[in-house]
Parts: C-alpha cells; structure tokens; sequence
C-alpha cells in the first residue's frame, strides 16, 4: 500500500511542480530548447492526453474524475489480493496521471490568470481566467526527434516541414502512456488472474448472503 501511495504522490508533486514552474515563468507558446531534439514548449489544452480535444472540459473534468475513482477501487483490490508489485504500480501511475490532469481543470482556471502574452500570476486579485472544473491542462514537453522537409516529389506533402515527434505533453500524460504500455506488455495475464480473483470473491460473496 505505502509503495502505490508513495508512487502517486511523488508523481502529483513532479506533475504539478513542473506546472506551476511553467505557468509562472512563462507566457503562452514560449519554448526554452534543452536539446534539438527536447524543448519546454508551454502550451495549454482543454482536452486528453497530447492536446487532443474531443468533448467540452467541464464534460471531460467529470469523467475525469469517475475514472479516478473507479481506478481507486480497482487499485484498493489489486492491493488487497496481493498482486505484483510493478501490476500495482502501474495503475497507481495511471491513477496519478488522471489525478494530475484532474487538478489543472479543477482548480487552474480559478487560481492563474491567462497566460496569453503575459506571465500567469498565482491567485490575482482580479480572479482566474475561468471557473471551477474549466481550467485548462498545462503541457510543456515536447521532443522534434526529427526535423525536416518532405521531398518534393511527394504527393501533397512535398516541400513541408516534417517533424516527429510533434505532440507536446506532460509528466501526467508520461506517466498514463508508460503504465499502459508496460500493461499491455508484461502485464496480460495479470488481467485473467484479476478477473477470476474477482469472480472467486464474489461467488464466495453471494454464498455467504445465501447461507
């Protein structure tokens, strides 16, 4: 148990430690190149993970926030069945990703105001830049690993900028994507073993209220 907690709150504070550094040190679209393949690109999005943007946020905060919980629940049993470490882990990951995320909608439009062409203060007198659950998510890394012209000859793309990787994202949505690929990858038949532990606890429930 203090390993999945401890795993969530190092990632909530690097999440959001990052975040609020950003957010206060930077206007919108400004970017500090660490390497040429690695900047701190500041933008925001209303939307998932990497900026896309499929529903409205207030929506999007509310499922949000019922994934969080169904992921508490799911983490609480996984825990109390004694699975594997790096299973538990990873879902306490994902969980801390979701979490992230969450406290930018919630409470970001309330705290800061807008970043746009100005450096964002921290509670300002004249309120945030929006409401509670209408916040926007913070993302700043982003990684051009590769930069360069599409060939001429090449049907309507020729002669514009190519660049991967172009999505821009944060520690949350990092932590969200790792966990679920390392799931898919070493974890497969952990979610067979889950399920009959599942099913062998609540038929042993349903004898009981029969008895």
């Amino acid at each position: 148990m203090w390993i999945a907690s401890a795993a969530i709150l190092l990632l909530l504070i690097a999440d959001q430690a990052s975040k609020v550094w950003v957010k206060t040190n930077m206007p919108l679209y400004e970017h500090i190149k660490i390497f040429s393949w690695f900047k701190i690109y500041f933008t925001e999005n209303p939307g998932m993970a990497f900026g896309i943007e499929l529903v409205d946020t207030y929506i999007l905060t509310i499922f949000r926030i019922i994934v969080v919980s169904v992921l508490g629940v799911v983490l609480y049993r996984l825990i109390k069945r004694n699975f594997q470490t790096g299973f538990v882990l990873c879902f306490a990951c994902i969980m801390a990703g979701a979490l992230g995320n969450i406290l930018d909608c919630a409470f970001y439009g309330v705290l800061f105001d807008h970043s746009y062409g100005q450096v964002a203060t921290f509670m300002p007198e004249g309120g945030g830049y929006s409401t509670f659950l209408q916040g926007k998510v913070v993302d700043m890394l982003y990684f051009p690993l590769i930069q360069t012209t599409w060939p001429s000859w090449v049907p309507k793309w020729g002669g514009q900028e190519f660049v991967f990787f172009r999505p821009i994202f944060n520690i949350a949505d990092s932590s969200i994507c790792v966990s679920v690929f390392v799931l898919l990858l070493f974890y497969r038949r952990s979610f067979s073993l889950y399920e009959r532990k599942k099913m062998t606890n609540d038929e042993m429930t349903n004898d009981e209220q029969m008895a």
